[in-house]
């Protein structure tokens, strides 16, 4: 595994573990170049689901593009790293779990704003402003709306 800090390909695995889900391994390293730690998953590959889009085109699953759309929405918010991570990790096992082949992106989105609903109401709010497309005030009332109702606990 080549050191994200100083391109070395040469480390040690410190620690080893599986995710909460047991879909993944978690390897914690240090280079031996620069004695720098980082963390690695290790997935086993299963046949790649394609998205549909809204408009009907299809690409390749991409767990990265999630990832980077829920850090958007939790950025500068007390949330950390790791918990977003089991999100994500629980987002696709889920859709590999109830998807053979393909996958609606809305399918997608309605994963990410049940997960983010439950995480952190302001981060719920800014990724719905995005995927539903909000036009105005009202709309932003409407999504919010759930969320005090939801019982505290």
């Amino acid at each position: 595994m080549r050191c994200p800090f100083c391109k070395v390909d040469n480390d040690k695995v410190i620690d080893s573990r599986s995710t909460s889900d047991g879909a993944s391994i978690r390897r914690r390293r240090e280079c031996l170049g620069c004695k720098k730690r980082f963390t690695t998953y290790e997935r086993s590959e299963e046949q790649p689901l394609v998205v549909i889009k809204k408009d009907g085109t299809r690409q390749q699953f991409d767990r990265k593009k999630i990832l980077d759309g829920i850090r958007k929405a939790c950025q500068k918010r007390p949330i950390e790293t790791q918990r977003i991570e089991d999100i994500v990790d629980r987002i696709e096992l889920d859709l590999y779990e109830r998807f053979e082949r393909e996958v609606p992106s809305k399918e997608i989105g309605e994963l990410i704003m049940k997960e983010l609903r439950d995480l952190d109401s302001v981060a719920y709010v800014r990724f719905a402003s995005v995927y539903r497309a909000f036009k105005e005030a009202k709309d932003f009332v409407d999504a919010a709306q759930p969320l005090s109702e939801k019982p505290k606990g």
